[in-house]
């Protein structure tokens, strides 16, 4: 069975808790975004150490598959704030997450491989959240569907993805 493609509009867990994961996304201040990148990345190491590419139920992604999303989450939000920081309000280039995750084909990747390019991909990007000066978090960007963003709401939208996937895979649907 395929997965049934996400289409909610997440943008309000930057508003209020995510009662699914439980996590603050609008309480995190600038200051913590790349200790938060980091601890996110070594709670995957766990994750695989049991195996990882069964499905808890045929349409819910494997720990592996959302291992993937998150490295590829990793990057892509590395390539949008570099855009935030370069251009002016710029418009993002759309990503098919569903799409990117078949034809990609995430549940046949090495877990060894995937295992360290997301450490690989989470580093930088901590990084560079950690290095960025009081007006860069205000710089701005958007999305296709309207959404806009600072640097600070961006980075606080990403966190709630990265950190609601290691949710999942720690707590599987029976």
């Amino acid at each position: 069975m395929s997965i049934e493609p996400d289409t909610k509009d997440w943008t309000w867990v930057i508003q209020r808790p995510c009662p699914e994961c439980g996590f603050e996304a609008g309480a995190v201040a600038p200051d913590q975004v790349g200790g938060m990148i980091r601890k996110n990345a070594s709670g995957w190491a766990p994750v695989f150490d049991r195996d990882v590419s069964q499905r808890p139920l045929p349409d819910v992604w494997s720990p592996l598959e959302y291992a993937c999303h998150v490295r590829d989450v990793l990057r892509l939000y590395g390539e949008r704030l570099q855009l935030m920081l370069t251009q002016d309000d710029p418009l993002y280039p759309n990503w098919d997450q569903d799409a990117t995750a078949v034809a990609e084909r995430y549940g046949e990747q090495d877990p060894a491989t995937v295992a360290a390019e997301l450490q690989a991909a989470a580093a930088p990007l901590a990084d560079r959240f950690d290095n960025l000066s009081p007006e860069q978090w205000r710089r701005t960007g958007r999305r296709s569907d309207g959404a806009s963003f600072t640097v600070e709401t961006f980075s606080q939208y990403f966190l709630h993805d990265i950190v609601h996937h290691l949710h999942d895979v720690e707590h599987p649907p029976a």
